[in-house]
């Protein structure tokens, strides 16, 4: 009998094996493309066979770049079965960026979109081979037989790595191992079954879409990803294929909930709806719940794992407000400056630890020793660079980014607090509060909305009935109007972005 250990190094064995038991159900599609269990498992196995060579006797690193497709979703499964390391990489990327990643990681060879090949190859140092989403994979990089099973690896090694942003400066490459991978998605808690439809509008390499996908297809689900987000599209999907799960980040919920057509859809066949990437407002999260069908989870985490909280705001909708409690198994703590454990209801940076963590940033100890932070017992957890606290009952309140914390005159002031005040109000779609150089007290906050469409707002009113609602050092120094606020691929306020032009010019 199979070990639980050993179990862990063999998810691709278990997402496959579902191809022998229902041959002909649909498992994935993406557009107009879709593969039944026995075409993903022969076409996985097929191309795996092609990639043994890599993965065994190369660096067992193969890049991936490109829109999301079934292709690289195959892809990206054959790495893994053939024993090696995928590495998704971010078709937003500036090139210089993309092109650091490519040198960090050193794959083997990078497999791209047809309409990505010429970028790619003029940043990459390794050989790169196009594929035509609906045509047939590239055979440059060498054939073999197809093989007969995935092949079952340590539970320590290498199942991909995944890149963060590098808004904030080089990207860094989070490594989850097998375990990890294996532990995310055997988990019951979301309620997947051989029944359920996860329907994924993110990017796939963000791990907004892997995360899901991987625990889908491990329970046999079907899986179905859009090629670009399109509110309207989203729900003519949702409807006609009676979806019943989905993960998506705050900004797509709102403009779902938002469509005009959106009270006419019938989406009684969902059963649970996921958000993650970034806050969502109360509002928008007791919105989900009062108007769309199925339980609802907003789920606070990281991707180097560690730290997962989850509130059901089905159970607990007066807690809105916050992120909920520590998911099962996870440990998560509030320090202060000095390391120390704080009580509920004092702020501090959110720590955490559980038996999903990453197996570290790829090939960079400083970041690995800024990130991994000791108690006094030596007990290693990871640092969210979040600040929060727990209330009385548990819940976490998720307060600030540590970084865009706005000292003003020797004051600390949380940019959410002054975001809430902002989002309360009836012509504000969305808001981001940065801090901008001032003269007198060093920083100052700056309140930058989008208002509603048809809406008309003047801005000096505005700042008057924000500020009134404010403590007396919270206050906005102003307000500017912009068209769109920057965002990453999960829906994140770029405040980088937003802060660099005030810092600049002040230089």
């Amino acid at each position: 009998m199979m070990s639980a250990l050993n179990e862990e190094g063999d998810l691709l064995k278990r997402i496959l094996s579902h191809g022998l038991e229902r041959p002909g159900d649909e498992a994935l599609r993406c557009g107009s493309a879709s593969l039944d269990w026995q075409s993903l498992r022969e076409t996985v196995l097929e191309t795996a066979g092609t990639f043994v060579q890599a993965a065994t006797e190369g660096g067992g690193r193969i890049g991936l770049f490109g829109a999301t497709s079934v292709e690289l979703v195959v892809a990206y499964l054959a790495i893994v079965a053939a024993g090696g390391c995928a590495v998704p990489l971010p078709v937003s990327a500036h090139r210089d960026a993309l092109s650091g990643m490519i040198a960090d990681c050193e794959p083997d060879f990078v497999i791209v979109h047809q309409e990505s090949e010429q970028l790619a190859g003029d940043v990459a140092n390794v050989p790169v081979f196009a594929l035509t989403p609906g045509g047939e994979f590239p055979r440059s990089f060498g054939r073999s037989a197809p093989l007969e099973h995935a092949r079952s690896c340590e539970p320590h090694a290498d199942f991909n790595i995944i890149y963060s942003s590098g808004t904030t400066g080089l990207a860094k490459g989070i490594v989850h191992s097998h375990a990890m991978r294996y532990r995310q998605a055997a988990r019951s808690l979301f309620g997947i079954d051989q029944g359920s439809t996860m329907l994924l509008a993110t990017p796939l390499y963000s791990n907004t879409t892997l995360m899901p996908l991987l625990a889908t297809l491990f329970h046999g689900g079907r899986v179905i990803l859009m090629p670009k987000f399109d509110a309207e599209l989203y729900l003519d999907l949702a409807e006609s294929e009676r979806v019943t799960h989905t993960m998506l980040v705050p900004v797509q919920y709102q403009r779902i909930l938002d469509s005009d057509g959106f009270a006419k859809r019938d989406l009684s066949a969902f059963r649970m709806k996921q958000c993650t990437g970034a806050p969502l407002p109360a509002a928008v999260k007791r919105a989900a719940v009062e108007r769309w069908p199925g339980r609802f989870f907003e789920i606070y985490g990281l991707t180097e794992g560690g730290c997962t909280c989850i509130l059901d705001v089905s159970e607990f909708p007066h807690k809105a407000h916050t992120v909920g409690k520590p998911a099962a198994g996870n440990d998560i703590r509030i320090i202060d400056e000095d390391g120390q454990f704080l009580p509920a209801g004092k702020r501090g940076e959110i720590v955490g630890r559980s038996a999903t963590m990453m197996s570290g940033y790829f090939r960079n100890k400083a970041a690995n020793q800024a990130f991994y932070w000791r108690d006094g017992e030596g007990t290693v957890f990871h640092r969210t660079g979040d600040i929060g606290l727990f209330d009385e009952d548990g819940f976490l309140v998720l307060l600030d980014r540590k970084k865009d914390m706005i000292i003003s005159g020797g004051f600390n002031i949380y940019a959410s607090d002054l975001e809430e005040k902002l989002l309360s109000h009836p012509d504000v779609a969305e808001a981001a509060v940065i801090a901008v150089p001032s003269e007198r007290w060093g920083e100052t906050p700056l309140g930058l909305v989008v208002v509603k469409e048809k809406a008309a707002v003047d801005l000096d009113q505005l700042l008057e009935w924000t500020n009134a609602q404010l403590g007396k050092m919270q206050r906005l120094s102003a307000i500017e109007q912009r068209e769109t606020l920057p965002r990453s691929n999960v829906g994140k306020i770029l405040k980088q972005e937003l802060r660099r032009p005030y810092w600049e010019s002040h230089v």
